[in-house]
């Protein structure tokens, strides 16, 4: 009623705001503006059964593809949180109205009929909050297979492994360095090995006088063995 008030002209409705409506709430996409183009007399009473005909095809098809067993037991469960849910905030609204139910009688109303009246409409209200958001939420929910579980756990496995391999290999290249003569870059040419340093140059010692023999007579002149004499001097150097 919100998008297509009743009484109002084909003119005035919101076709596009009911369009996106549907497909927030319900998942469902449809047309019905292409619809009404397509068939300018078509009357709003058609185009909403359309609109219900095409979310309850969804979710037969949801039900036909998820297997008929699971998806009440996932109705039941929707349905008893919603009703929680829903119960508490009734009851809430009932004690608040409860309590300012007397100021009816200041306008010169019967509280004990008013108290009833309102407390239909928030009953009432609160049964179709319980209905459309469940149809809602049920429309948007998928129930995943078992084989869909162990086929994405396998996947999400496969993942996992590949990406401990990757950091396994990354970690063992950058403890191991880069290997000699080979830039860590990809493509890049190998790069070249350092020569060794060169020897230094030594000049060969040269004597340039005789060598003194051990039992020669030492030229000092003090008549000993050169060995007992300056002998002993270049032992110790």
């Amino acid at each position: 009623d919100q998008h297509m008030p009743k009484q109002a002209a084909p003119s005035d409705w919101d076709l596009q705001g009911l369009a996106d409506a549907v497909a927030r709430d319900f998942n469902v996409r449809v047309d019905p503006k292409a619809w009404l183009e397509r068939e300018p007399e078509l009357e709003e009473q058609i185009l909403r059964d359309r609109m219900v005909r095409a979310v309850t095809d969804a979710y037969d098809a949801k039900v036909a593809r998820t297997g008929a067993p699971i998806m009440r037991h996932v109705e039941k469960d929707v349905m008893l949180r919603m009703l929680d849910q829903h119960w508490r905030e009734h009851l809430g609204a009932m004690d608040y109205l409860r309590q300012g139910i007397h100021l009816r009688g200041y306008a010169q109303k019967d509280y004990r009929f008013e108290f009833k009246r309102e407390a239909f409409e928030l009953f009432s209200a609160m049964l179709d909050r319980i209905k459309y958001e469940t149809s809602s939420l049920m429309s948007k929910i998928e129930v995943r297979t078992q084989e869909e579980i162990e086929r994405e756990e396998e996947e999400r496995r496969q993942r996992l492994m590949r990406a401990l391999r990757a950091q396994h290999d990354e970690a063992g290249s950058i403890l191991a360095g880069p290997e000699e003569g080979k830039d860590p870059r990809p493509g890049a040419p190998p790069t070249p090995l350092p020569l060794p340093p060169a020897a230094p140059h030594t000049t060969p010692f040269v004597r340039n006088e005789r060598k003194v023999g051990r039992n020669e007579p030492c030229p000092c002149g003090s008549g000993k063995k050169y060995k007992h004499c300056h002998g002993q001097l270049s032992n110790f150097g």
